[in-house]
């Protein structure tokens, strides 16, 4: 049956692959989760949506993943509700847990118990003025003034991108090596009107870096008939022009969300991912030019 070939694969396969993710259900379940990850979810739902049976849905999950559907979604929600903590100062803690379907006492000790502090006092200390860089650890990053972001971003239509993709789990910090390894991979797909793409779903301060998920992939035509094809959505985006060196996409990411969003009128908008498109990369000298594509609404 498919579904038991597709099992046999990932077992051999699995997160050995330096975190890649070969079963396309899987992919396609991680998927799912993103978008209803602040509704009840359950292993029956999500293994039904990708027409598998839950016994044998739940071991190639965690075979791919390292985690089981249960401790994937609840992770991503603490996660996810921790980002909100630090760039959605507006809001109370109690209304961001209450969207991930938390009640306040058992948000403060799930909380607590994944982040070894309480809510209220990591919201106090997600923003200072300085702050270690989660890879470059004897540095620390600093936010640009909100007056020399905006001179970086222009509010454009990005348009969708059908593309080739591989999706890992991992540090951010290896991602450069990722990416010499796709462009051999698929360089008869390459050409001057190539677009190359980069989706990083996590905060890497509040993520480990185990469990870092990344797409990285290539804009291609119709005439492309690969199995690991994903559309990209675009629309309404800030789009940071970023140049330098790739230790600071960091600090651009997190201006983005804790300078930049909060003055203006624009809000995140979390239907959408957030796309990297590259312009050039030195990898000799890890430098690169690259947009950073916020949607917004």
């Amino acid at each position: 049956m498919r579904y038991t070939d597709d099992i046999k694969q990932g077992e051999r396969k699995g997160r050995q692959e330096d975190g890649m993710i070969t079963s396309k259900a899987i992919n396609q379940a991680i998927d799912y989760i993103l978008q209803h990850i602040e509704e009840e979810l359950t292993l029956n739902e999500v293994a039904a949506h990708c027409y598998f049976s839950p016994y044998y849905f739940s071991r190639l999950f965690k075979t791919q993943t390292g985690e089981s559907v249960y401790q994937f979604i609840k992770r991503v929600r603490l996660e996810q509700s921790a980002f909100r903590l630090k760039t959605e100062k507006e809001r109370s803690i109690t209304e961001i847990s209450a969207d991930y379907g938390y009640s306040s006492s058992n948000y403060s000790s799930a909380f607590r118990q994944h982040y070894k502090t309480s809510p209220v006092s990591f919201r106090k200390k997600s923003y200072q003025g300085a702050m270690e860089h989660p890879f470059f650890h004897h540095e620390q990053w600093r936010a640009e003034s909100f007056a020399d972001c905006n001179r970086k971003i222009a509010i454009k239509e990005i348009p969708d991108y059908r593309m080739i993709y591989e999706r890992r789990f991992g540090s951010y910090e290896h991602m450069h090596r990722d990416w010499g390894e796709l462009l051999v991979r698929y360089r008869d797909y390459i050409s001057k009107d190539t677009k190359f793409l980069e989706i990083t779903y996590d905060d890497p301060s509040l993520t480990r870096a185990k469990n870092c998920l990344y797409d990285i992939g290539l804009s291609v035509g119709e005439e492309c008939r690969l199995e690991n094809i994903t559309i990209l959505h675009g629309g309404k985006c800030a789009v940071y022009s970023f140049k330098g060196h790739i230790k600071a996409i960091y600090a651009a990411y997190q201006t983005l969300f804790l300078v930049w969003l909060p003055k203006t009128r624009y809000r995140l908008d979390e239907r959408r991912n957030i796309i990297d498109i590259y312009h050039v990369v030195d990898c000799a000298a890890m430098e690169a030019e690259m947009d950073i594509c916020v949607p917004v609404r």
